[in-house]
């Protein structure tokens, strides 16, 4: 069984026609996906939320990755969240959040968890509250041990966002940045945008004109740890040196937005949340949503499974809205017309599919057959205005697609 997880992803990654140089990148990005990848997840549920326009009774499918999104999509009151997952490890971080969400005992003690996710108190409410309704796959997940031998669980007592796939890399990123003098922490000291932009102009765009720095972000594998398979890396780069990509996304996420109202910024600087009351958060860790994500969380089914199997398994006209994220970027055009077929017969009148790309342009045009994608509208003038205001900063383009009417 331990095997299995490496197959579905290695099946969704692998391209088996490129060659060999090519496959070997492929299979070490799945080896390394095998893990915790996303402890938060890196795409703006709010703007998610404003493109779906999720109504009462709607059923979501959803790739689940950290399941912030997943959970913030309860606020708009949906009968139901299918959310799948190829990494075991997110199917473990779901299921504790919903259970973690239904069974701890007040907002304090869930903002403790999954918020500050630092304190020896989260274990004793672990253990307590949530260890006796968790399943067993998850416990075993949780109650294992790391590559280095600590305990998965652990984790919230020693700062979640610091683990994981990404959690490493960020740190990765700050050590090499403290190498050549520089504290990517003294960002989010910065009181108005205008310091913001200060200090990414005198201190972080001149990191990427380093030498080392150049060199070693054109290397494919150096992106692993956000998440980045070779062939996506292709597509973020889109024949331009990454080193000038990245300085180009790190701005917009640096001088775009207020600190104070954007959570990515504190998690990319400060590898946390912030710590007051008043810190930005995602719409299922604030005060004011909490009942009602409380309330809701059954609602969520989360599944270890292929999205376009998932789909397959539906009955005709069973979705009402559609989240991909970026999963479209490692797939061929075999699968990209599989999954849109799915997606297509599963679709209810007024159905919606939101995801983003590493590129600026919808990857659709030009892969899909004609007749497939002429069913749906492109929300052109939506999309662009979605990818500006995406406080996460990671992405090209966010994209939204609305079923035609018959």
């Amino acid at each position: 069984m331990a095997r299995q997880p490496n197959r579905k992803i290695a099946a969704a990654v692998v391209r088996e026609d490129a060659e060999q140089k090519q496959r070997l990148l492929d299979r070490a990005f799945a080896l390394a996906f095998k893990g915790l990848v996303y402890a938060q997840i890196w795409e703006d549920p709010v703007v998610d939320m404003e493109a779906l326009a999720i109504e009462p009774g709607n059923r979501i499918a959803t790739i689940a990755s950290g399941g912030c999104n997943v959970f913030s999509y309860l606020v708009g009151d949906p009968a139901e969240i299918v959310a799948v997952d190829l990494n075991t490890a997110h199917v473990a971080l779901n299921h504790l959040k919903r259970v973690a969400i239904q069974r701890l005992p007040d907002y304090n003690s869930f903002r403790r968890f999954f918020v500050d996710a630092d304190s020896a108190a989260n274990i004793a409410d672990y253990r307590a509250f949530v260890r006796p309704h968790l399943d067993e796959v998850s416990r075993r997940y949780w109650e294992g041990r790391d590559l280095v031998g600590r305990r998965r669980i652990n984790g919230f007592a020693h700062g979640l966002y610091k683990r994981g796939l990404l959690g490493n890399f960020i740190g990765v990123a700050h050590l090499v940045a403290r190498m050549h003098r520089i504290d990517l922490r003294q960002f989010l000291e910065a009181k108005t945008i205008e310091e913001q932009r200060t200090i990414f102009d005198t201190k972080l765009a001149p990191f990427f004109d380093r030498k080392f720095i150049r060199w070693i972000t054109d290397q494919r594998s150096s992106l692993f740890g956000l998440g980045i398979p070779p062939a996506q890396y292709d597509a973020l780069a889109d024949g331009k040196p990454m080193a000038d990509v990245l300085r180009a996304r790190l701005e917009k996420l640096a001088c775009d937005f207020p600190l104070e109202e954007n959570y990515f910024a504190w998690q990319a600087f400060g590898r946390r949340y912030g710590r007051g009351i008043k810190a930005p958060l995602p719409p299922y860790l604030q005060a004011e949503n909490h009942a009602v994500v409380r309330d809701r969380a059954a609602r969520v089914t989360m599944l270890h499974a292929n999205m376009t199997d998932m789909l397959a398994a539906a009955d005709a006209a069973s979705f009402d809205r559609y989240v991909f994220l970026d999963a479209q970027d490692w797939m061929n055009d075999v699968q990209l017309t599989a999954l849109w077929a799915e997606v297509s017969r599963t679709a209810r009148p007024g159905a919606r599919v939101l995801f983003r790309t590493a590129a600026e342009p919808s990857l659709l045009p030009g892969r899909l057959p004609e007749a497939l994608l002429d069913r749906w509208e492109y929300r052109d003038e939506a999309s662009r205005d979605y990818t500006r205001r995406d406080r996460s900063a990671i992405y090209g383009g966010v994209h939204l697609y609305v079923l035609k009417a018959a």
